[in-house]
């Protein structure tokens, strides 16, 4: 009998809005299966060309890294991305006419959505389909007048991180789960090492200097110091995640303290004692932190901001304070959800959705509903005009355990005892935590409200109101690479 190392993995994924490989596949007979072969990782296709993916070492003198830097040196944290990639994603990959999908998925492909994007965009579009997922398992455990809060992209990629070492029933459950099994039979020009180098190059476009806005993205793998790591391992958890396999002696006190130290550090503050505990009989501890602080391009002055209802259910009623701005906005009306979408826009090409259920009634079915596709649908249907907006303050902290939200999706192997983690440690090791953490802020602070106060008047007649005054959700998107980077439940701005 063997006795399981246990092996704590822990996606904490830090963000604040202040409103911050495996091997090659091949299919065979078209359904989701594949077998492997020996990758490819040291270059990108592009068509029926490659070139050279530029070295890892450009992730220590240009991208976000794993020391965490002073606060005066802030600007120099995002990379330059014209220095890394001169050139766009290819557009022109084959579609295949008639891809499968993924048996019992219960929604209609994302692969339509595919001609005119880059492939950057085309795996965020899965991505967006895990998000949703992963929220609708999310929202089943909460309870309807609870807030739910994720950063999904941050899931995503420390599941496509941990992939890399995972092998079999294991690899091939963490893939379908991920929708990375659709990407694969997209097209014939696409295998799994694409994934990986993909998220690579979404690293590379996300966080990057003078965008207006701050984003930053660290991850690191502690692993116990007697756990032999497979040399392999590390190096394709550098090269295209950027993070580092570091020593560590979960037993000792001084790494709770230094971890926490440079979470505390890297949030501004906003998470502090972001590890409490760690059982010392702790294996290996994948640490993702996002933060996000935004501007928003329309203002909500501070001195506008006031006391006002907040309906909550047919029967309850809370005072919130109510942010309120007036400005040109995108909004759209779609009738067969019966909601209202409205695009707040923040310096820098990231934007919030807020939808709002005409119905008080109408969340459940709402969120049911969500896809890329009718994401999409209400960006296409959009129309600018000058309206009022009234947005309550909000703030989010939440804190998940996501191994029953992801059995629900069908990973189930990854946390038993028969895992196929091979790829990781020739040493049998069980996962038995998945811990993913988030916090949100939206407030007149992050606007930098108080230096523009002149809002500008404009009469009544010409004003559409766009009242926040009832449960509503939110999608906060980068829209040069469509990454879905937040998404949540407002059902009570007065909790957190």
């Amino acid at each position: 009998m063997w006795c399981p190392l246990r092996l704590l993995l822990l996606a904490l994924l830090l963000a604040s809005a202040c409103g911050t490989l495996s091997p090659r596949g091949r299919r065979d007979d078209g359904g989701g299966k594949f077998e492997s072969a020996e990758p490819r990782w040291g270059r990108l296709k592009s068509g029926n060309a490659s070139r050279p993916l530029p070295p890892a070492a450009f992730h220590e003198e240009n991208t976000v890294t794993n020391e965490w830097i002073a606060d005066e040196e802030e600007e120099e944290d995002y990379l330059d991305l014209d220095r890394i990639l001169g050139e766009d994603d290819d557009y022109s990959d084959i579609v295949d006419a008639a891809p499968p999908t993924r048996p019992g998925a219960g929604t209609s492909s994302v692969l339509p959505l595919f001609p005119g994007k880059s492939r950057v965009q085309r795996l965020n579009l899965l991505n967006a389909q895990f998000a949703f997922d992963l929220y609708r398992a999310l929202a089943a455990q909460a309870g309807a007048a609870d807030n739910v809060f994720l950063a999904p992209v941050g899931v995503s990629a420390a599941m496509a991180m941990l992939c890399l070492g995972l092998a079999g029933d294991t690899h091939r459950q963490v893939h379908t789960a991920l929708r990375f099994a659709e990407f694969v039979n997209a097209s014939a020009t696409y295998e799994l090492g694409t994934v990986h180098n993909l998220f690579r190059k979404l690293t590379h476009r996300l966080f990057r200097r003078d965008f207006g806005y701050t984003l930053r993205s660290v991850s690191s793998l502690y692993v116990q110091k007697q756990l032999p790591v497979l040399d392999d391992f590390k190096a394709k958890v550098r090269e295209y995640y950027f993070a580092e396999v570091r020593a560590a002696d979960f037993s000792d006190p001084a790494f709770l303290a230094h971890t926490n130290q440079h979470v505390a550090r890297v949030t501004k503050g906003l998470i502090r004692d972001a590890l409490q505990d760690v059982d010392p009989a702790t294996q290996m501890l994948l640490l993702n932190c996002l933060y996000f602080k935004g501007s928003w391009v329309n203002k909500f002055p501070v001195e506008m901001t006031h006391n006002h209802n907040f309906r909550l259910n047919e029967r309850e009623v809370v005072k919130v304070p109510m942010m309120q701005t007036k400005g040109a906005f995108l909004a759209a009306s779609d009738q067969e959800l019966d909601c209202a979408v409205l695009r707040l826009e923040y310096v820098g090409g990231i934007s919030m959705l807020v939808v709002v259920p005409h119905k008080l009634s109408g969340m459940k079915v709402l969120e049911s509903q969500l896809t890329p596709q009718v994401v999409e649908r209400w960006q296409r249907s959009m129309t600018n005009r000058t309206r009022e907006v009234l947005l309550p303050k909000f703030k989010l902290e939440k804190d998940y355990s996501l191994v029953q939200a992801l059995r629900a999706l069908g990973v189930t192997a990854l946390f038993d005892k028969n895992s196929n983690t091979t790829g990781i440690t020739d040493q049998r090791i069980v996962i038995d935590l998945f811990k993913h953490r988030g916090t949100i802020t939206v407030n007149e602070e992050g606007t930098q409200a108080a230096a523009v106060t002149a809002v500008g008047f404009m009469p009544l007649s010409t004003q559409v109101r766009f009242s926040v005054d009832r449960p509503f959700l939110f999608l906060v998107y980068e829209h040069r690479t469509s990454c879905l980077l937040f998404l949540g439940r407002v059902a009570n701005p007065t909790r957190s």
